[in-house]
């Protein structure tokens, strides 16, 4: 077996292996729209013989962090391994080769179809998605909740820049948030038979701080609304768009993927009808260069602690030195003693705030003997803007 970099006539081997695996044949051009997102020299196969019996890529993306900055991140994608040839090694060496081909990112992150797998590879769960439905019939809004207004019945294709330079906005102030190229948004509006899951074409209602873009599933009185994509800027929009989706009243239900921190509930007067059917883990981050990306987020309170961050199987981590003054961190390699022990796949749960070091301390997969020290490190990497995937890839 040889693990290579691909070359051209690798691609349709790969596009039969990621069909196989994940169950699913995407159309050729919408396959091609994901390879253009490929980083040149970021995509690797394993091959025995002329079979391709593994593949691994990472996309060119963008990630907004803590503070706003942005941040280049490889986004790893297109990860299978044949049904013929599990448990070879293959996969840990598709991700040791892809691994040294990612010099420029300083971040690298992945959505896991198994949540087994990647914490060993130095990646920790780093944002959170509920599914919240919502029983519509019964739900009101508080009297003390105004009422916004602003939103239009919309075509979704027919205003492109408008949901363009929204989704823009939005993503650029929520970490997690990832530049969407426009070959994406071709994707998205092409709005193809086969991606709707046995739902409509898609609804949009349109603000000019926000959209809604969703499905209607269902029938015999049964209808509910399966919310694709809820983006709000400001608190008005997020009000108003909440009003419009739940003012629908053929719809029994309506449902979106969000943050734990979604203010829904709490715009209601019965709270209880906003239940939560679903949690899932959604963006997976590697602290690729530890010091470049702890200086680049910001912080919402001081600390002064040396890690020492292990990570066995690819070799990365090290022990650092990080000081956060005034929301802003200094991070340096250092022989000073530990103050600190962990693995990379807790820091980068950490590293939008998504999840508490005390958390992993009492787990015991986080060691200080100092509580106070944990405390800091709790009030340090807390982030006041919720994490969130940008979108999936």
């Amino acid at each position: 077996m040889i693990v290579r970099g691909v070359e051209g006539g690798d691609w349709p081997g790969m596009a039969l292996l990621a069909a196989t695996c994940f169950g699913l044949w995407h159309p050729p051009d919408a396959r091609q729209m994901w390879q253009s997102l490929v980083a040149p020299g970021c995509a690797v196969v394993a091959c025995d013989g002329s079979d391709v019996v593994g593949t691994a890529v990472a996309l060119d993306l963008e990630v907004t962090v803590p503070g706003g900055a942005v941040l280049p991140m490889a986004g790893v994608s297109w990860v299978a391994v044949s049904p013929t040839h599990r448990r070879r090694g293959v996969l840990r060496a598709m991700f040791a080769e892809l691994h040294t081909r990612m010099g420029r990112f300083p971040i690298a992150g992945l959505e896991a179809s198994e949540a087994g797998i990647y914490g060993r590879f130095g990646y920790g769960r780093a944002t959170e998605a509920h599914r919240l439905t919502v029983e519509r019939g019964s739900a009101r809004f508080h009297e003390s909740v105004a009422d916004p207004g602003g939103v239009r019945l919309a075509h979704a294709a027919e205003h492109r820049e408008q949901l363009e330079e929204i989704f823009e906005r939005w993503r650029r102030q929520t970490p997690g948030g990832l530049h969407s190229p426009r070959q994406l948004w071709d994707e998205v509006l092409t709005d193809r038979p086969e991606a709707r899951d046995g739902g409509s074409a898609l609804f949009c209602l349109l603000h000019p701080d926000g959209f809604a873009l969703y499905r209607v599933h269902g029938g015999e009185r049964k209808d509910r609304i399966e919310i694709t994509k809820f983006t709000a800027v400001t608190a008005d929009a997020h009000v108003a768009l909440w009003r419009t989706l739940l003012g629908m009243d053929l719809m029994d239900s309506v449902s979106v993927h969000t943050h734990p921190g979604e203010a829904l509930p709490y715009l209601l007067t019965d709270p209880r009808l906003v239940r939560t059917t679903g949690v899932d883990d959604g963006l997976w981050l590697r602290l690729i260069d530890v010091p470049a990306a702890l200086r680049a987020r910001t912080y919402a309170a001081d600390v002064s602690v040396v890690l020492d961050i292990s990570d066995a199987v690819l070799g990365g981590g090290g022990r650092f030195a990080l000081e956060v003054r005034d929301g802003r961190a200094r991070c340096v390699p250092t022989t000073a003693d530990v103050d600190v022990h962990t693995d990379l796949s807790v820091l980068g749960s950490l590293y939008f705030g998504a999840h508490r070091a005390s958390a992993f301390a009492t787990a015991g997969r986080l060691r200080c003997a100092n509580p106070r020290l944990v405390a800091a490190l709790d009030a340090a990497f807390a982030s006041d803007v919720p994490a969130q995937l940008g979108f999936g890839f």
